[in-house]
């Protein structure tokens, strides 16, 4: 992408993403806190352009009329009339222009009805998926069903490798520990969990992840590997053999993992 991309920390594990160009123009993603964000742009000398909505959550919207009122900046989001502030409500397909760049609009649901991703179509694509996918993980199911989040995922799963995945939270040792117990003998995620460890130790974030990353580690999006079938089947956690079965399984054992 030409533009810079860079975390905002909010709240206890929040990231709201900040995209910027050369014209000193941003743009930021799911600001829950609004505080953060103009400290940030205070401080580097940014004018916000646009928001970009994921879903409904206050944690991804608490700052967005703070933020629209004192910089006049235009708002995109989720065909939800209950999210306030939007002025350009978006659809399954729409693609929309920020900054010079081009996004796709991907309905996700799942975590939540409404929640939509943002996809950058470029050699080095761009994935901003707030709490759909995670590094290793992936959201729980407030208003979503089973069907509904597995094809979310696997609409996620066949996207270029190289797309850096951007979402919305840091979970991701968490999320790598009930991988390991979902995959015991997935060599790749032992590695990454043991590279990851060092990042979080020195304060760097783990995301973005990318595709290829998240295919290879990542239990949600590995629902078909005979691995994970036969340890829910030791686990006495299957109760069909289906993908959105096997999916609803797993994500059942992690609520209480």
């Amino acid at each position: 992408m030409s533009v810079s991309i860079s975390p905002i920390p909010a709240f206890q594990d929040n990231y709201i993403w900040l995209l910027e160009d050369t014209q000193h123009r941003a743009v930021v993603v799911d600001p829950g806190d609004a505080e953060p964000v103009q400290a940030v742009l205070a401080e580097r000398g940014l004018d916000l352009h646009a928001i970009l909505i994921t879903h409904h959550h206050p944690d991804h919207v608490g700052g967005v009329l703070t933020l629209k009122t004192a910089t006049g900046c235009k708002v995109y989001g989720p065909r939800n009339p209950e999210i306030e502030g939007i002025d350009h409500p978006l659809k399954d397909g729409d693609q929309i222009d920020v900054l010079g760049e081009s996004f796709e609009v991907l309905e996700v649901g799942g975590h939540t009805l409404d929640h939509i991703a943002y996809l950058s179509h470029t050699s080095e694509p761009a994935l901003f998926c707030g709490d759909t996918l995670f590094v290793a993980g992936c959201g729980r199911m407030f208003e979503g069903t089973p069907p509904l989040m597995y094809q979310s995922l696997a609409r996620l799963a066949a996207l270029p490798p190289q797309t850096a995945v951007y979402c919305a939270h840091e979970y991701t040792l968490a999320n790598l520990a009930f991988a390991r117990a979902a995959e015991p003998g997935n060599s790749a995620i032992t590695a990454r969990i043991e590279d990851l460890e060092t990042v979080r130790a020195a304060g760097e974030p783990t995301v973005p992840s990318s595709i290829a990353w998240e295919l290879k580690t990542n239990p949600f999006l590995r629902c078909g590997e005979p691995t994970i079938v036969e340890q829910l089947q030791r686990e006495d956690r299957l109760t069909g053999d289906a993908p959105h079965e096997i999916f609803a399984a797993l994500r059942r054992w992690k609520d209480n993992f």
